[in-house]
């Protein structure tokens, strides 16, 4: 069955609190699944969560700060002690490889499971591209080397069943009319529609920078950082993030249909203060304040 959502696993920045774990997001793209920034704890995460080591084909990380890192060691022994049956494929900054190593055989463990490395350098690049989505990474603005990542979905053809009965088509000739393009006459453009494919976002640690807009454009969901609160955005300047004001900016400019509120400051005990925020920067889609072992399903395709 397709599914198609955002599993929160932690929430906090820089210091866990007794209600927010260190970061760590699954997505669910159909039978994939994609694991962001792993931070301490994700493994115990995953657990309460419902989400096993089976479950992950990707890990993607921003940046290598702990809070987004530290779970790395965790998670890949979990995926070798569970023998995970596929193939997962690991993106990170190419500027922390030795990080990543570190991380990877910080302790002793057998390993049986092939784990792929796709590092990212520069501004970024594709990274991936299957029939399913492109995964693309862009350069964000943070102390240390950092990226943002993308999923596109391609834009597919929705058959339209009243045209295709006006034009007398119907059974196997419907799958011709699809592979060809054409049929008697009848091009695929008289009886279907474009279907847009989905797009999400996940922003991590950043200032205000090119990557930011560039990632979030169009996009049916954004996951995005909003560590400050608006009185804050000196300090959020000053040690490379962004405030709740400028996320929901950035996502309503953006068209974003379903903004995603995450990585708050511990300093800050009213998580509803993001939402009137957020609302008061302009931002009039759907928004989530996420909160630690949560699920957020994306919003249905549009035509």
């Amino acid at each position: 069955m397709s599914v198609r959502e955002l599993v929160v696993l932690g929430t906090a920045s820089q210091v866990p609190t007794r209600h927010r774990n260190h970061n760590g997001y699954l997505l669910r793209w159909d039978g994939e699944g994609i694991l962001f920034d792993p931070g301490e704890g994700t493994q115990r995460q995953m657990l309460r969560a419902g989400v096993a080591a089976h479950d992950i084909d990707r890990i993607c990380v921003t940046h290598f700060h702990g809070d987004h890192s530290l779970g790395l060691a965790g998670v890949i022994q979990r995926i070798n002690l569970d023998r995970v049956p596929h193939p997962v494929t690991a993106h990170y900054p190419a500027s922390g490889q030795h990080f990543f190593d570190r991380l990877r055989y910080a302790t002793a463990y057998r390993e049986t499971v092939e784990l792929a490395q796709t590092p990212v350098e520069g501004e970024g690049a594709v990274l991936a591209a299957t029939d399913a989505y492109t995964l693309q990474a862009r350069r964000l603005s943070h102390p240390v080397e950092s990226y943002g990542y993308r999923i596109t979905e391609p834009d597919r053809r929705r058959m339209l069943p009243a045209l295709l009965a006006e034009h007398g088509i119907a059974g196997p000739d419907v799958g011709r009319l699809q592979r060809e393009g054409a049929l008697g006459g009848v091009t695929l453009d008289d009886v279907s529609e474009t279907r847009r494919g989905q797009r999400f976002a996940f922003i991590m640690d950043t200032r205000l920078c090119e990557g930011v807009p560039a990632l979030a454009e169009g996009c049916d969901m954004l996951v995005i950082e909003s560590t400050f609160l608006d009185e804050d955005v000196t300090l959020a300047q000053d040690h490379g993030h962004l405030t709740a004001g400028q996320a929901a900016g950035v996502a309503r400019d953006a068209g974003v249909r379903h903004l995603v509120l995450t990585h708050f400051s511990q300093r800050y005990a009213d998580p509803a203060e993001f939402e009137r925020q957020a609302r008061r920067a302009g931002f009039e889609g759907e928004l989530t304040i996420a909160a630690d072992l949560t699920r957020v399903p994306l919003p249905r395709r549009t035509p």
